[in-house]
């Protein structure tokens, strides 16, 4: 088993090219509007992240599961906890149990439930934020760009406001919130991962590589801060000339990039408890949000999320 580095790549995937390894920002593939998930808190659309094919040592769901598309809070709804709206939150928290609800506007939102795609899987973060992925199988991955259901006038979910990515787009919307008009990519982080300038559209993307890393002791081994496991820190402890203690990334880490599937993980803060080797980890650009200039990652064994700052 491998551990892999993601980078983005400064040109789209189009929808009538090859689909290559994914890509970040745009619109998912292969679903329907109907199957695109909405955010709980509020009703609107989750906003899609990325959209990655699986190298074939993380396909764990059977041979017809290849890829996965990942859905966020909107960047500007994740600032302190998502803006919610309790009577839609309550539709879905009980859909199991509730009938069909008689307020037509609430309606809408059991419905959506109702029509969820089968591999759907929703998860919250620390602060109650939502996000969902979706499994695709090789026909949803190489299927047509799914537009984001239409938004008729609701009297629930209009008490909040729209996301911005929903009419620009969510790269250029994070683009936008992010680099200064006299920004030039030497001089701005964000413009220089992104590598271009994004169209102001739904559908604009930006490919993704994913390559094996060259060496990566950790890959296939859960991460873990413990000392009993077989997962190995990305860290020394050395002392400088004035006998201070200071830490040091290993060299084999050094080459390693942030965004990455499996393997070594860089996260802000400790490494949470039971994490699995499936995981994603990826920074702020990687898709578009808000963790606080922090980084994040999905479990998608365990399919839980968190992100750290």
């Amino acid at each position: 088993m491998q551990s892999y580095d993601l980078t983005l790549l400064p040109y789209p995937i189009r929808e009538n090219m090859p689909r290559q390894q994914g890509w970040c920002f745009g619109l998912p593939p292969g679903i329907t509007p109907e199957q695109w998930p909405l955010d709980p808190n509020n009703g609107f659309p989750l906003n899609h992240g990325f959209t990655l094919l699986l190298p074939e040592d993380y396909r764990i769901y059977g041979p017809e599961v290849v890829a996965l598309s990942f859905f966020a809070v909107a960047p500007e709804h994740n600032d302190g906890g998502t803006p919610c709206t309790e009577e839609i939150l309550d539709v879905f928290e009980n859909f199991e149990s509730c009938t069909p609800p008689e307020d037509p506007n609430l309606y809408v939102f059991w419905l959506a439930e109702k029509q969820r795609h089968p591999r759907l899987f929703r998860m919250a973060d620390i602060l109650g934020c939502s996000y969902a992925v979706i499994l695709l199988t090789q026909y949803e991955f190489n299927g047509p760009f799914c537009e984001p259901p239409e938004l008729i006038p609701d009297h629930y979910r209009d008490q909040q406001d729209t996301p911005e990515w929903m009419t620009i787009g969510s790269a250029f919307s994070y683009f936008q919130a992010n680099v200064r008009p006299k920004d030039t990519p030497e001089s701005n982080f964000i413009y220089r991962k992104l590598g271009t300038i994004p169209e102001q559209s739904l559908a604009f993307n930006l490919a993704i590589s994913c390559e094996p890393r060259a060496f990566d002791p950790n890959a296939g081994i859960s991460p873990s801060e413990r000392n009993d496991t077989e997962y190995q820190s990305i860290h020394y402890f050395s002392k400088d000339a004035e006998g201070k203690s200071k830490c040091e990334p290993l060299q084999w880490h050094s080459a390693h990039l942030p965004d990455h599937l499996g393997g070594s993980m860089a996260l802000v803060q400790p490494i949470p408890d039971g994490m699995s080797p499936y995981y994603i980890e990826f920074e702020e650009y990687f898709g578009g949000y808000n963790f606080g200039t922090g980084n994040a990652w999905l479990d998608f064994k365990n399919m839980k999320f968190d992100f750290s700052c």
